[in-house]
């Protein structure tokens, strides 16, 4: 087991975010994968088997009943179908998945219907990416600490995942010192950090850095995709628009090609667009993209998630003509 130090030593600061910058580096992107619907409200499991499979094509990892896919608002038997469909398409290459915990604000820690939806990731071939509850959340850090020890005795591995409060209530950004120990545990192998603030996820990367150098530090900022350029990987929604585009980026990064910044600037532009206000309703924008690139056959979404009122066409349209323009470089 490592050990950390206390708070008091953990309260870094960032003189210089240039310091941290990593050129070169290989890029772990993880997708989120939009579950797409048809205009019935039907979930369309041959488009999103395909989703799978480009987004595998193109070097990402798919992550599957995450937030993107509507985890929050599917039954277990629709959970259920998307770990199986996504077994037998994906076969025996790696992806994550979401093991969502629906409590209320009085509920306490539900560990064994975490153990139950960690035996379905596993049982599907998939590691578990362990979203927060509010039972999971409450009470003191040092709780809280316990409680993922908790859910590492029923893991082989997972990915913690801090999440804000403005993208759910039950959500909690820890602090460095908490974050600390959630490292110090040999099975927590990374974590999805979605606070939106570029302070806290570069003290993130430098207590990584520091202490536990192989420890993934997933970025959630769709509004600050260049966190890659300091060391965080990715688990994005934005991706699952364009997987391709971004195993592309990726691949520029590495090999020091400046046209990193071109193309990482068409996809930020498109993440403006997308996670504008009201934010859950990036998941209707990337129904129509996908729709408008050909991959899927409706731009609807779930039938109980929020919607864009306005039409996003006008402005999608010169991004996907954008994008093209790196189409010389980008693998088939």
């Amino acid at each position: 087991m490592r050990k950390f130090p206390p708070a008091a030593e953990t309260s870094m600061t960032i003189p210089d975010p240039l310091s941290l910058i990593r050129p070169r580096r290989q890029i772990a992107g993880l997708s989120a994968v939009l579950l797409p619907f048809d205009a019935a409200g039907e979930i369309h499991w041959s488009d999103f088997s395909q989703l799978l499979e480009r987004t595998a094509a193109a070097g990402l990892v798919p992550a599957v009943n995450m937030d993107t896919g509507y985890v929050n608002l599917l039954n277990d038997e629709q959970q259920a179908k998307v770990l199986e469909t996504t077994r037998d398409v994906l076969q025996s290459s790696p992806f994550v998945a979401g093991a969502f915990v629906a409590d209320q604000p009085d509920s306490n820690f539900d560990a064994a219907a975490y153990d139950r939806a960690i035996e379905r990731i596993q049982a599907s071939g998939g590691t578990p990416v362990i979203f927060q509850s509010y039972g999971l959340t409450r009470g003191s850090e040092e709780e809280i600490v316990k409680r993922y020890a908790t859910i590492a005795g029923s893991c082989q591995q997972f990915i913690a995942f801090e999440l804000g409060q403005m993208f759910a209530p039950f959500g909690k950004i820890y602090s460095l010192e908490t974050f600390g120990q959630l490292m110090n545990i040999d099975q927590c192998i990374g974590a999805k950090h979605s606070s939106l603030d570029r302070q806290a996820e570069w003290q993130r990367l430098q207590l990584r850095d520091a202490e536990r150098p192989e420890f993934h530090i997933y970025t959630g900022n769709d509004l600050a995709i260049d966190m890659v350029m300091y060391g965080s990987d990715y688990l994005l929604g934005l991706s699952t628009m364009a997987p391709d585009y971004f195993a592309l980026r990726d691949r520029y990064w590495r090999d020091g090609d400046a046209k990193f910044y071109g193309l990482n600037d068409v996809l930020q532009f498109l993440g403006q667009l997308a996670f504008r206000r009201p934010v859950p309703a990036y998941k209707h924008s990337a129904a129509r993209f996908l729709q408008l690139r050909g991959w899927i056959s409706s731009g609807a979404p779930h039938p109980r998630a929020a919607r864009r009122g306005e039409d996003d066409t006008p402005f999608m349209l010169p991004i996907i003509e954008q994008l093209a323009t790196f189409d010389g470089d980008r693998r088939p």
